[in-house]
């Protein structure tokens, strides 16, 4: 992979993490187009280590609600523990958010680890696949914003929300399924406001994407060609700034 095909890459990663057209898609029919020479465990590699960049851009835009959630998970527990239970300590809005981006990241780690061998082979890399599901999950979405109430704020969350997106999340492991375009659509489904299920959908990456790269990035030490990993890191940083941007313009755009 050559410095150029890496910041390519990096930009269509950036440009279609967030807005729910499949990143993962459109990074492979990137590599076809670019004629990369590499396997599919390679691509998997290269692709989990390049969203990391967009895993920067979502810490770095909600580096607020991050801290707050943080903060009020650890405070609100050792008031739990403190008070041993009894009635005035409970948590706070900000504390139970924390446990759903939890509750809501358990469905894909699980089926990501049952599943890896198939996930890194070469079914998902199959265009005809990638394109049944960018039209699956289009049409899906296309009900979700027909049919959803929309009326439900960041306040109005709970476990039904965390799971519903949770499992949504699931369909993303499927390269042509958008990430964030199945978890605003689970989101949507149970009644959530757009940028409500945005919003969500962008806290409940962070597990994935955190534990999809970092596992990648040590396999990838070991499936890629020597000197790949530098390239990879110019991508990543560019995947981090063009995230940062359609992070920004998605939240704008939802709220019109």
């Amino acid at each position: 992979m050559t410095l150029l095909q890496a910041i390519l890459l990096g930009i269509v990663q950036g440009l279609t993490e967030f807005i729910p057209i499949s990143s993962t898609a459109h990074l492979v029919l990137a590599s076809r187009v670019m004629s990369l020479t590499l396997t599919p465990a390679q691509l998997t590699a290269s692709i989990a280590v390049i969203q990391l960049g967009t895993l920067i851009a979502v810490l770095f835009y909600f580096a607020g609600d991050i801290w707050s959630i943080s903060v009020a998970f650890v405070r609100d527990h050792l008031a739990l523990i403190s008070r041993g239970g009894k009635s005035g300590a409970q948590l706070s809005h900000e504390a139970l958010l924390g446990w759903l981006v939890i509750i809501g990241s358990i469905p894909v780690a699980v089926v990501g680890l049952l599943f890896k061998k198939q996930i890194e082979g070469t079914f998902t890399k199959n265009l005809w696949v990638i394109a049944t599901m960018m039209v699956i999950i289009a049409v899906l979405l296309a009900i979700a914003e027909l049919v959803a109430r929309k009326q439900r704020t960041m306040e109005d969350l709970g476990l039904k929300d965390a799971l519903a997106m949770g499992f949504a999340q699931c369909l993303a492991l499927i390269p042509g399924s958008s990430r964030s375009g199945s978890t605003i659509m689970g989101g949507l489904f149970v009644g959530e406001a757009r940028e409500t299920a945005a919003r969500f959908s962008f806290l409940l990456s962070i597990p994935a994407i955190a534990a999809s790269g970092l596992l990648e990035l040590k396999e990838a030490v070991h499936k890629l060609p020597p000197g790949s990993l530098t390239t990879l890191a110019v991508g990543t940083l560019v995947s981090g700034i063009v995230g940062y941007a359609s992070i920004w313009f998605l939240l704008r755009f939802l709220v019109i």
